[in-house]
């Protein structure tokens, strides 16, 4: 995940927090920051004539909202301001993360997340149904989790599945580019009734998943250093609330095994997740452009 990250900024707190999550993703990768700003879309109702003048002061404030943005970014990260026109804001960030090539999204959470939390709006359900590359949902309050440390580790959730391929090679990559240790969370839970005794199954499940763990540990680079963990409980909930988390701290998972080839779904354990972790969350889709393109080239197969 280095190269290029595009942060979809608004003049909110919401839009702070992103702007630091991405400048310090940035500043530890050695990557270009674009700060896009979308504006409403240019065409017009025929109800509504043209207001030349509105639109004037509109671009004028994008710009003042943009240069308050570059204020709030790490010294010595290269990046651009950009003040876009599109139907949705889903839609100019997306658009724009293929115009400039983006190797990321990053966003903020939407109105009425609790501090320390994550809330999808109706930008960030778009952007998790519509991106092809990696979506960086940011809590509520992270910017004041920032810290000039960098990006201390990064934790990997692990499913009980196998075909982790493309998460790992993520989470490895950014790894590599920023520095950080490697965390590799296996959540085993028992979303059943109370009335079932789930003893055996949790025993079985535990065990399940220290075998995809040590599995995926032997198969990481000699170079990479990495932790394994088995969080348990009986519900995600329960299991997310035994692990520590450190400051400047981020989470990949995987999009749901429902999600389209090269798109992001996200799927109801992520989503659990997402409830209950105060730290960035990056969604990483199950298939990449070059995956789906090699696909092509050999008739389907």
């Amino acid at each position: 995940m280095t190269g290029r990250i595009v942060v979809g900024y608004t003049a909110t707190k919401a839009g702070r927090d992103a702007i630091a999550v991405a400048g310090g993703m940035a500043a530890a990768s050695g990557s270009e920051l674009d700060v896009v700003l979308v504006l409403p879309g240019e065409g017009r109702s025929v109800i509504t004539p043209p207001d030349a003048s509105y639109d004037r002061y509109l671009l004028g404030q994008a710009e003042q909202w943009l240069a308050e943005a570059a204020a709030g970014i790490p010294e010595g990260v290269a990046h651009r301001e950009h003040a876009r026109y599109a139907e949705s804001f889903a839609e100019g960030l997306v658009d724009a993360a293929d115009e400039f090539g983006a190797s990321a999204l990053v966003v903020g959470a939407a109105n009425g997340s609790a501090r320390g939390r994550h809330r999808l709006g109706s930008t960030t359900s778009q952007l998790l149904h519509s991106s092809d590359v990696p979506v960086v949902l940011v809590p509520r309050g992270a910017r004041k989790r920032v810290t000039n440390a960098g990006i201390p580790r990064l934790t990997v959730a692990i499913g009980t599945r196998a075909g982790a391929d493309v998460l790992l090679e993520e989470a490895v990559a950014l790894a590599a580019a920023t520095g950080a240790s490697l965390r590799l969370v296996s959540l085993v839970t028992v979303d059943l009734p109370a009335s079932v005794d789930t003893g055996v199954i949790r025993l079985a499940g535990a065990a399940h998943a220290e075998e995809i763990l040590a599995s995926v540990l032997a198969g990481l680079p000699d170079d990479v250093v990495a932790d394994v963990v088995t969080a348990k409980g009986d519900s995600i909930e329960d299991a997310v609330s035994s692990l520590d988390w450190l400051p400047g701290e981020l989470i990949l998972v995987g999009s749901s095994r429902l999600a389209q080839p090269r798109r992001l779904f996200l799927g109801s354990t992520a989503a659990k997740l997402l409830g209950e972790i105060p730290v960035p969350m990056i969604v990483v889709p199950r298939t990449r452009a070059s995956d789906t393109a090699r696909t092509s080239e050999g008739g389907g197969r």
